[in-house]
């Protein structure tokens, strides 16, 4: 079975790194695996990477616009009438002039019997555009800039799917740790009623002693019932982000042997934490929403560039071979012939009224997202002090949690030996049992609000969670 269980757990870490460790009879999953197959299972992460491979594309043909494009053109036409260069009445006056006519007459009769009916034309052209305002320029740079976009808005999804994962995977341990804890506070009230059972029995303690302690064992079954309900939730949200069934049967691990595995999240320290949480400039510098934001200033000023080539001269140079049939290289004669040409094409706008608003629009485009940026530089600064805030907080509350935990099982221990001394009533016990679970369970709640707030404050201050 050893060596199943270590074959098993081989080719799991062979085909995607570290998502489950056989444990027995167990599946067991660990926070790293579950994000890496969260991130291999994510459609909304793949749509993103479809973007990023799009907008790659853009900027190539964004980039295209600024090269020389070659064309091929041709064209066929059927006309009703062939064309006359010559009237009839200029004809009837050439020949009647006896020795010029019949000259002129002789060597106008090819030009006059070419059949014009059937016109074929082709043209191969090369275009390079010269000067178009600085827009082709400003096209290639925001097709650039929304591709560095593009690969932002992955990341930033990137980091959505693993807080989400962080989330509901602390969740699940909590409500582990939870219902472990009703399971045990529930036995505690199944041998404290037992025990007042016996003492009825002996006539030492009272009908409404055990009575008191079977309405408290009824709620301790209740409660687990609920944590137990909970913990079926919470592992199917779990099992949902990571895009495994929802019924999949798993553990995951506790929170003492995730830090163990996890060194990167083991430990905060709050001295440097609190001083990269003052330097705010290399927080905006690697936090993405600013970046975003910065890119979309970017683009706005290229949008300046484009809207105010709209009122400046567009200059390009063209060239090619052009070939018809008839032709009139040589006389008008019906047989295919062609040339070379090349020119110069020049547009200069005189009396374009739009393109005043769209420039003004335009300015108008990038004061807003710079307006934007600066909103959220406050936003972030305020974030980064309230989280480093929530952490220092969380980890007070572990340290006094601890120290109640200690006090409450010592009180617990004296408890019990008071009770089976006879010293206590059943009612001191259950009290005694009740600040045990809650100051257990504080406990387990101070180390996973750490654990978040972990996650939360490299959020803020752009660090990525995967650090």
């Amino acid at each position: 079975m050893n060596k199943k269980i270590l074959i098993v757990s081989l080719l799991m870490i062979a085909a995607g790194g570290r998502w489950t460790e056989a444990k027995g009879q167990d599946t067991v999953w660990t926070l790293e695996g579950c994000r890496a197959h969260a991130l291999e299972a994510n459609k909304g992460l793949k749509v993103a990477d479809e973007k990023r491979t799009e907008a790659d594309a853009l900027e190539k043909v964004a980039l295209w616009q600024m090269l020389p494009k070659v064309s091929a053109n041709g064209a066929y036409l059927w006309m009703e009438k062939s064309v006359d260069l010559l009237s009839n009445e200029e004809q009837e006056r050439i020949e009647g002039v006896p020795l010029v006519g019949n000259l002129i007459a002789e060597r106008l009769a090819n030009v006059l019997a070419t059949d014009t009916r059937n016109v074929t034309a082709g043209a191969l052209t090369v275009t390079q555009p010269v000067f178009m305002g600085g827009k082709l320029w400003a096209l290639h740079k925001s097709a650039a800039l929304l591709k560095e976009l593009a690969g932002v808005e992955y990341d930033k999804k990137k980091e959505e799917i693993l807080t989400g994962v962080d989330e509901a995977y602390w969740q699940v341990v909590s409500v582990k740790h939870k219902k472990e804890l009703a399971e045990q506070y529930a036995a505690l009230l199944d041998t404290l009623t037992h025990d007042v059972e016996e003492l009825v029995a002996a006539e030492v303690a009272t009908k409404g002693d055990l009575t008191k302690v079977r309405v408290k064992r009824n709620e301790a079954q209740m409660n687990l019932t609920k944590a137990r309900n909970g913990l079926v939730l919470a592992k199917m949200l779990l099992a949902q982000r990571c895009g495994m069934p929802l019924e999949s049967e798993y553990d995951v691990q506790d929170v003492e042997t995730q830090r163990a595995a996890s060194p990167a999240h083991s430990s905060v320290d709050m001295e440097t934490q609190h001083a990269a949480s003052l330097q705010m400039d290399s927080v905006w510098a690697r936090r993405r929403e600013l970046r975003m934001l910065g890119i979309a200033d970017s683009v706005a000023m290229q949008g300046v560039t484009i809207a105010r080539s709209t009122l400046l001269p567009n200059i390009a140079v063209t060239g090619g071979y052009l070939m018809s049939n008839p032709h009139v290289t040589d006389g008008f004669q019906n047989e295919f012939k062609g040339m070379f040409f090349a020119g110069v094409v020049v547009n200069v706008p005189i009396l374009h009224p739009g393109g005043f608003y769209s420039l003004k629009a335009a300015k108008a485009k990038r004061r807003e997202t710079q307006w934007q940026m600066e909103e959220a530089k406050e936003m972030i600064e305020l974030q980064v002090k309230k989280v480093s805030y929530e952490l220092e907080l969380a980890e007070k509350k572990l340290a006094e949690a601890q120290s109640n935990l200690e006090n409450a099982e010592e009180n617990l221990r004296l408890a019990d030996e008071s009770f089976h001394a006879g010293v206590v009533s059943s009612s001191d016990l259950m009290a005694a049992q009740t600040a045990w679970m809650q100051a257990k369970s504080e406990v387990v709640d101070a180390e996973i609000e750490i654990e978040m707030s972990k996650v939360y404050l490299r959020q803020a201050l752009g660090e990525g969670i995967e650090n």
